[in-house]
């Protein structure tokens, strides 16, 4: 009943093109609802009202093999699927600024890519860049594909 809830919240909000803002530690949030941070929290929102897209803003603009301070740090543009190895680069990874760090942000890619979402890393200080994803451009973070078809369409994206 509380995922229909939700879904009609969303519904209507879309129907008056409204974009829901929706923060784990909202003031208004109670103790027995938790995700643990917003990436996952988002991962579970674009699951739940179907989205094509989701985009995670961060002080990162993207994955790396290893953090991206350290010399030999490649980011790692394009993702098919989270392997193991790609799960590995994120352990431990932890952002400055919030709960969850790179680690999260996986986690979030595997909850949105499994219900046929896209997701995107990208910078949080080009928030721009959101429009060349939609727009089907490459994307100068890091980009992961879906894992089952869903069709694309700018209505659905989150």
């Amino acid at each position: 009943m509380r995922r229909q809830n939700a879904l009609n919240t969303f519904t209507t909000l879309f129907e008056f093109d409204v974009v829901p803002i929706v923060n784990e530690n909202d003031t208004v949030a109670v103790e027995e609802i938790v995700f643990g941070d917003n990436d996952t929290l988002a991962a579970v929102v674009a699951k739940l009202i179907s989205a094509d897209l989701l985009v995670l803003l961060s002080d990162v603009d993207g994955l790396y093999t290893m953090p991206p301070h350290e010399p030999g740090a490649e980011k790692i543009s394009y993702v098919k699927e989270i392997t193991p190895e790609i799960e590995a680069i994120a352990e431990g990874s932890y952002s400055d600024f919030g709960t969850g760090g790179m680690k999260s942000k996986i986690n979030a890619a595997k909850i949105a890519t499994a219900a046929g979402a896209a997701m995107a890393i990208i910078d949080g200080e080009n928030p721009a860049e959101i429009y060349n994803i939609i727009d089907g451009e490459s994307c100068s973070g890091t980009f992961f594909e879906p894992q089952k078809e869903v069709p694309y369409s700018k209505k659905n994206a989150m």
